[in-house]
């Protein structure tokens, strides 16, 4: 639901307060009254012995796990949250506006770990590739490992130093150097450097943020922007879309910021990696019957730095049924069966674009069918190598892809 932001008779009974390691020393007169006049204050344990000194009302900590359901319960009521830094960077603002209107709120945020980390670093923020991997994968940072630039890291805790560290000289980026900037701005500070093939830094405070100069060797596995990633970067048992077809595939899905892709008949799962690779906020279900495949989708997803792809592990089109409804949709093994293409076209959202590929007759009888009917548009995808034709080379043609592309009205 839609908040218009211009009502101002809403009465803001939330305040959320983003605090930092300097405790009271480091809030304005502002956030002060909002902690001191507040009947509840939520926070961490952390947070409430921070402001310890002005909460004058009762003091709530969060509960395990974490729910904002105590908060809601108190609604219209003087509430006050405390939060990290900035609430609405990776912080708990985030949760709070997913059932609170904005308009109840308000928010008074203190300078994020990012933008402490970059300041005591001299980086200026808007060049720098920032990622929490605070509670998440560190094989998100895959992808925004390129030479010669600089990565801000939330992690989750003082061994997860040591394990990206481990990760990114395992892949090539060894001379990388590492900071190790712990408790920003509060009396505990420190800043300890490294490099990534010789880390030794010990007893790391769980309160962290990672800043990496990315430098790499000739054999880094470098995740590059462009669509049709080299094969090598994919296990596969052979069931893999080739990069130039799959560099055609992904234009003609067109991926766009925020949308879902099924990817059915996976096989090793590069096209809905890659569609994922596109933009942080794109999301992709990959649909594979085959219980190795699915193994190795999941195991591509992570080595590519996409680990959030989510896996249907069972056969189409029957697999389909009560997944979340698609803007985009790939059809690549496993499409042959005469009710899969019918399927997806029924799942998909008006709008959205289907993009099926063939290289049997069978399934190329059922593209043409659909095209004769729908319309849409066909390609033909013909591609040769030069290859050693005994002492010298020659083209070798890989088998033609027939390809149909189709938006729903």
């Amino acid at each position: 639901m839609r908040t218009d932001l211009r009502m101002t008779s809403v009465e803001k009974w939330l305040t959320i307060v983003g605090i930092g390691e300097d405790g009271i020393a480091g809030l304005g007169d502002e956030a002060k009254r909002a902690i001191s006049g507040a009947r509840h204050v939520f926070g961490g344990a952390r947070h409430l012995e921070l402001a310890r000194g002005i909460i004058k009302g009762q003091a709530e900590q969060w509960p395990v796990p974490f729910a904002i359901d105590p908060v809601l319960a108190l609604r219209g009521q003087s509430v006050c949250v405390l939060a990290s830094g900035d609430p609405f960077f990776y912080g708990a603002g985030i949760a709070l506006t997913r059932r609170i209107p904005a308009a109840e709120i308000r928010c008074l945020p203190s300078p994020s770990a990012f933008s402490l980390a970059a300041s005591r670093l001299g980086w200026p923020l808007q060049n720098v590739e920032c990622v929490s991997l605070h509670g998440r994968s560190i094989n998100l940072l895959r992808p925004l490992l390129h030479p010669h630039r600089h990565i801000l890291a939330l992690t989750s805790d003082g061994l997860a130093p040591g394990e990206i560290a481990a990760l990114i000289t395992s892949i090539g980026f060894g001379g990388s150097r590492i900071a190790v900037l712990e408790a920003l701005g509060g009396p505990a500070e420190r800043i300890r450097w490294a490099t990534a093939d010789s880390f030794d830094i010990e007893n790391i405070s769980p309160l962290n943020v990672l800043a990496i100069e990315v430098e790499s060797n000739s054999e880094a596995r470098i995740i590059s922007l462009a669509n049709g990633l080299p094969d090598a970067l994919f296990d596969t048992d052979g069931q893999l879309t080739k990069s130039e077809v799959r560099a055609v595939t992904l234009s003609g899905l067109a991926p766009r910021r925020g949308e879902l892709l099924w990817d059915v008949g996976a096989g090793s799962g590069s096209i809905a990696i890659e569609w994922m690779l596109a933009d942080p906020s794109i999301r992709a279900i990959a649909i594979e019957a085959n219980k190795e495949r699915a193994a190795r989708v999941t195991a591509n997803a992570n080595s590519c730095g996409v680990p959030g792809l989510k896996l249907i592990e069972g056969a189409a089109p029957e697999a389909l049924a009560n997944l979340e409804t698609p803007d985009a949709i790939f059809i690549g093994g496993g499409g042959s069966d005469p009710g899969v293409i019918p399927a997806c076209i029924k799942g998909l959202k008006p709008g959205g674009r289907l993009v099926a590929n063939a290289v049997t007759l069978e399934m190329e009888a059922l593209l043409l069918d659909h095209h004769a009917r729908l319309g849409g548009e066909l390609i033909r995808i013909a591609v040769s190598r030069a290859q050693p034709v005994g002492s010298m080379q020659g083209w070798r043609a890989a088998m033609p892809v027939t390809q149909w592309r189709w938006r729903k009205p």
